[in-house]
């Protein structure tokens, strides 16, 4: 019995002797391992972190990079979670990362609106808006972190697309490609922009839309977090003759098809401390894209757009977070459908219902933001699958205010939000939950005093 207790005493000392912090001011990374990684190639992790085996660094800031790099691979959005442990033994670091894989194959039913947001659907009441088809999304294929999508999308809007991704083709694993193909076709079309909103026309034989487009791009990566990027683009649009006669200048001229060729550069550096619901870090974002319109089919396009946002803890549960976004849009003419500004991908909150079309805007967000829950996962024992048997739940509390400016001197005639200074605020409830999902519910005020309770399922900024 004695030489138990010694031996279990002996044990627990040499357990927290391994566990101490380092004694000595410089330490050498002897091992890197990685467990629970069934899937995905260790190889394809190690080339994510910014250390590697035999690297000196300092120990007061061991444990602040060994958590830098458990981010990284987390915001691989491989994995529900990620965790680190490591020993030190004579100033030599031997650091094990554990995960949980996730499931990485979703053959996803096709339930969507055909508006361009919620709150644009429910506003119309229309049930026949609705499309339907089979999402079928290979993540982490071959365990590379490549990505297969394929869409078969029927109902309002018609859609077939197939995208492949592959993050690394060098040696380095600095160079990645993609490549995707889509064809497009509706029975409706927005033809128009009146009073901010969109006019639809729904054709009753054949089709008003056709659109079918091929684009590449080489990716590269520094890290997840710093990408740099080259696409190019085809696209061959059609419109029928019937929409010509609502809107002669939809593609400018009365020219109903038209092809280009569209080469963007682009540069991230996401700093967030997720991916999904970022509370601290930064975002940056820039896109210089040259359009190119083949047969005379129009005139080119220079596009120029920057974003950037800071997050920050503040004392207690509370974050703020900051940030702009511009785009200029440079031609000697434009058509209505390249006259986007606000309302789509980018919107001043509180004018959801309403498109600000134009050539260049700008949009600046704030928000104060309170965590109410925070829970790593509430266990379903009555799902064995680990992959799918812990679901993560957090709750925020948020107050935001957005303003905006769009400068249109082509099609701004009867729309009054152009040229205007937007501003909006309000109050809301974000809720980010199993497998990324992110769940706003948000009421505001705009500076036309329209109020409104709006439903989104995005990070606003």
């Amino acid at each position: 019995m004695r030489f138990c207790i010694v031996a279990c005493l002996l044990l627990l000392l040499g357990h927290t002797l391994a566990a101490a912090p380092c004694d000595s001011l410089k330490v050498v990374i002897d091992a890197i391992r990685m467990e629970g990684n069934e899937t995905t190639k260790e190889k394809v992790l190690l080339f994510e972190l910014n250390m590697a085996v035999g690297d000196t660094l300092d120990s007061a800031s061991l444990e602040q990079r060994l958590e830098e790099n458990r981010r990284r691979l987390f915001n691989l959005r491989l994995f529900h979670e990620v965790g680190y442990t490591y020993t030190c033994e004579e100033g030599r670091v031997s650091v094990v990362y554990t995960m949980q894989e996730r499931w990485y194959l979703y053959p996803l039913p096709v339930l969507t609106l055909a508006d361009r947001n919620f709150n644009a659907w429910l506003d119309k009441k229309d049930l026949s808006r609705v499309d339907y088809g089979v999402n079928i999304i290979r993540r982490n294929f071959r365990g590379r972190n490549e990505e297969v999508r394929l869409r078969v999308q029927r109902g309002f809007n018609k859609r077939l697309e197939l995208v492949y991704r592959v993050p690394y083709v060098s040696r380095s694993h600095k160079v990645g490609f993609d490549l995707g193909i889509a064809d497009y076709r509706s029975r409706v079309i927005d033809y128009r922009t009146t009073n901010n909103r969109q006019r639809f026309f729904e054709q009753e034989q054949g089709l008003p839309i056709k659109r079918f487009s091929v684009s590449t791009g080489l990716i590269h990566r520094q890290s997840v977090q710093r990408q740099e990027g080259l696409r190019f683009s085809f696209v061959d649009e059609a419109v029928s003759d019937s929409v010509l006669l609502l809107n002669p200048e939809y593609f400018r001229q009365s020219v109903r098809e038209r092809q280009y060729m569209r080469i963007e550069l682009s540069k991230v550096i996401n700093l967030r401390n997720s991916f999904i619901y970022p509370l601290t870090g930064s975002y940056f974002e820039a896109i210089a894209a040259q359009t190119l319109f083949i047969k005379n089919t129009g005139a080119p396009i220079t596009t120029l757009r920057a974003k950037y946002v800071k997050y920050l803890k503040l004392p207690g549960k509370y974050y703020y977070s900051i940030g702009g976004e511009v785009q200029a849009r440079l031609s000697k003419r434009y058509a209505y459908a390249d006259n986007v500004a606000l309302g789509f991908r980018s919107l001043v909150r509180g004018y959801e219902l309403n498109v600000v079309g134009g050539q260049h805007f700008g949009l600046f967000k704030q928000g104060l933001t309170r965590e109410l829950f925070q829970h790593e996962g509430i266990q379903l024992k009555f799902i064995k699958s680990p992959k799918f048997n812990k679901v993560p739940l957090a709750l925020y509390a948020n107050a935001f205010t957005d303003a905006g400016y769009v400068a249109d001197q082509v099609f701004e005639q009867g729309n009054q939000l152009a040229n205007r200074l937007l501003l909006g605020g309000g109050i809301g409830l974000h809720m980010v939950t199993f497998y990324d999902f992110v769940f706003r519910a948000e009421y505001t005020v705009n500076r036309e005093g329209n109020k409104g309770f709006y439903l989104s399922g995005r990070f606003p900024f």
